[in-house]
């Protein structure tokens, strides 16, 4: 009966791991991108930012970016409206290891402020939405 249990203890934690799990990103590179905001997924458990970025060729590519919980962002002064769509923003992040345009939102310039997933920016005074 202990092995059942012990069992299906490890079997329902294996998901909470792969969570929070940061294998899909290249955490020993930043790379900066600058487009337009075009979606916000505002859902748990993590936020998606979804922004176009022009190319060589005259038309865009969508990079999507993996950010922290609303919960978590609401805490630090975010809300559904500090981006929208059509928003002109700079992205700092961790890329994607297998090379898909994305990865793990870090920082970002948005509307003349800093934002940022961690609740810093390198300047507090602009880091967040005012209410």
């Amino acid at each position: 009966m202990f092995a059942l249990l012990a069992a299906a203890a490890i079997a329902a934690a294996a998901p909470a791991f792969a969570h929070h799990s940061f294998a899909m990103f290249d955490i020993t590179k930043q790379q900066t991108v600058t487009g337009t905001v075009s979606r916000i997924d505002w859902t748990n458990p993590h936020i998606w930012l979804w922004i176009d970025v022009p190319n060589d060729k005259g038309g865009s590519d969508t990079y999507g970016f993996e950010g922290m919980s609303p919960n978590f962002l609401a805490r630090r002064g975010w809300t559904r409206t500090t981006l929208k769509a059509g928003d002109k923003i700079t992205v700092n992040y961790r890329p994607m290891k297998d090379g898909k345009n994305g990865g793990m939102f870090m920082t970002a310039k948005a509307n003349g402020k800093a934002l940022s997933m961690m609740g810093g920016s390198d300047d507090p005074s602009q880091a967040y939405e005012q209410k």
